[in-house]
């Protein structure tokens, strides 16, 4: 633990070995097939999970107006709201102590997948129209 590069050393392990392997085991126990059953009626949730979780991580970003522009705070609030790990994690735990079914739980997953896919990238295109818009 004294050597310098013990801390690097492990993270490289974490983030290359422990956390990949987490998220593929995680990723085989997603159950598309409750998620599909009835007819879809499993995704009605979705975005409602989704704009929940703008509303809940991303609300925060408010307290930044004093010192940020508004794209910026609007960026904040969708890159705050980005969320998968601990969904994937609480889904599975709720699901094991059968507190959630697994069509809601794989509706919480679907939506946290969502957020990592679609906030960063609505960020990313505040962030850049603003230095479009600077430019010009």
């Amino acid at each position: 633990m004294t050597h310098p590069l013990c801390r690097q050393k492990l993270e490289a392990v974490g983030f290359g070995v422990f956390i990949p392997f987490f998220f593929v085991t995680s990723g085989i126990q997603l159950d598309v097939g409750a998620l599909l059953a009835g007819g879809g009626a499993a995704l009605a949730p979705v975005p409602i999970f989704l704009f929940a979780l703008l509303l809940a991580r991303g609300l925060p970003a408010i307290l930044y107006r004093p010192m940020i522009s508004t794209r910026g705070v609007l960026a904040a609030a969708l890159l705050q709201a980005t969320s998968l790990p601990f969904i994937v994690a609480t889904t599975g735990i709720g699901m094991e102590l059968g507190i959630l079914s697994p069509a809601t739980g794989a509706a919480l997953v679907v939506a946290g997948l969502l957020s990592v896919l679609l906030f960063p990238l609505g960020a990313l295109t505040l962030l850049r129209g603003g230095k479009r818009a600077s430019a010009e």
